[in-house]
């Protein structure tokens, strides 16, 4: 392990993850003392954590990290770097399986708790839909009377967290009947998105770089929490107009031949690639190109999930790259013929990021769109870093470390034939 940057990397986080029962009973003895005065924001849902959190640190004038993180000691370290006299701080909260949001809650003892939507990422952990929301209105019961959440009113499962706090409770969404609604949303590819929001009988034309429908909904949480916590427009506007996309989150890559690359490759749920794909027949181009790895968090046969997203893709786009199991092709294909796309646009580059590259790199013209949308441990960011100049060498089909391929020291040199990294 120690032979590799990469493996002295992994035994550091080995480390803080054991450290998890000191580091915990630190962090919650320094949230009630130290920083009991700070006001945090926590951050839940299933989807659209990481780009809210920056939104709302950008919103909140604090430092916005291109990556972060939401393991178990993440959240511990998070509020053991709150200084003292900090008067916000904002933490992504994630979870693994069930009871570990009381847990979490119990630490962070929030002011604010923000929910922007439950789906299906961990419906083998948690079951069902019901269970997901039980689990993460955790984070909402705890807050005090005082306290506030603040909830995404489009979605029923959110909503519901309503009638499980006694808070103040403020939604947001593109229904009117939301306290905070966007409405004229149109895209404006490839700069981002333009709409209008409400909010307190005050209107104001909104410009932001995220791309899609799905992130103006980070950005009216944000404004919710930051006029909340006594902001105003002016203040908060012109920070979340700036905010530059999350990286591997519907992030626009301009390519040196005048293609672009809409990478959405770190989250690889139903409901994340129907909506990157909705969005991408929306795209105003002669070409698009969708690549797609395999799905998580799988819910049923794999005919009746593969088929379906195949048509998806057939409406979507012209050409397609499947990055997969055999099986999981066969069935894609399948679905991709019947929705239209012609047999010679379906290509299997089977489970290689290289053959992908290849194939892209002999085919991409000026104006072409390729959205390149998979799961995290697949790691086909590895195709855009290539395209975009990057020697690539790694050819793992699974990889599980924290760090992401742009930072890691063995994206050029390679595992020496492994195919896996856990």
């Amino acid at each position: 392990m120690l032979r590799t940057p990469t493996g002295r990397l992994q035994l550091v986080f080995s480390f803080w993850y054991k450290s998890w029962p000191i580091l915990s009973r630190l962090a919650r003895l320094y949230r009630c003392t130290v920083v009991r005065n700070t006001r945090i924001v926590a951050v839940v849902g299933s989807f659209g954590k990481s780009t809210t959190t920056r939104a709302l640190l950008a919103a909140l004038g604090l430092y916005v990290h291109p990556n972060l993180g939401s393991t178990w000691n993440f959240k511990a370290r998070a509020i053991l770097r709150i200084r003292p006299g900090d008067r916000h701080a904002v933490i992504e909260v994630g979870i693994d399986g069930p009871g570990q949001m009381a847990a979490f809650a119990s630490i962070i003892r929030p002011n604010v708790a923000v929910v922007t939507s439950i789906g299906s990422e961990h419906i083998r952990e948690l079951g069902t839909l019901e269970a997901t929301r039980a689990e993460k209105s955790e984070m909402v019961r705890i807050l005090s009377t005082s306290g506030i959440a603040v909830l995404n009113g489009d979605d029923p499962n959110v909503l519901w967290m309503k009638s499980q706090t006694h808070a103040r409770v403020i939604t947001f969404g593109a229904n009117k009947t939301n306290d905070v609604y966007a409405s004229d949303i149109t895209l404006d590819w490839p700069n981002g998105t333009r709409f209008k929001l409400h909010i307190d009988g005050e209107t104001r034309n909104l410009r932001i770089r995220l791309i899609g429908k799905h992130m103006v909904y980070l950005i009216l949480a944000a404004v919710a929490v930051s006029i909340a916590e006594g902001f105003t427009l002016d203040q908060v506007i012109p920070a979340l107009e700036a905010l530059p996309p999350t990286p591997g989150r519907m992030e626009p890559i301009k390519l040196a031949n005048g293609a672009t690359i809409l990478r959405d490759d770190f989250k690889a749920g139903l409901e994340t690639i129907e909506v990157a794909l909705d969005l991408l027949s929306e795209i105003p181009t002669q070409r698009r190109i969708t690549v797609l790895g395999e799905l998580s968090e799988l819910q049923g046969s794999r005919g009746m999930i593969y088929r379906p997203i195949g048509e998806r893709v057939a409406k979507a786009g012209s050409y397609a790259l499947f990055l997969g199991g055999k099986r999981n092709y066969r069935h894609f294909r399948a679905g991709a013929i019947r929705g239209g796309l012609r047999r010679t646009a379906i290509i299997n580059a089977r489970r290689s990021v290289f053959r992908a590259t290849e194939i892209l790199r002999n085919s991409l013209k000026p104006g072409d769109v390729v959205l390149i949308k998979g799961r995290d441990t697949q790691r086909l960011e590895r195709i855009t870093l290539a395209l975009a100049g990057r020697k690539v060498r790694c050819s793992i089909n699974f990889c599980d470390e924290k760090i992401r391929c742009e930072h890691c020291p063995m994206l050029e040199r390679g595992w020496n034939g492994s195919k896996s990294i856990i």
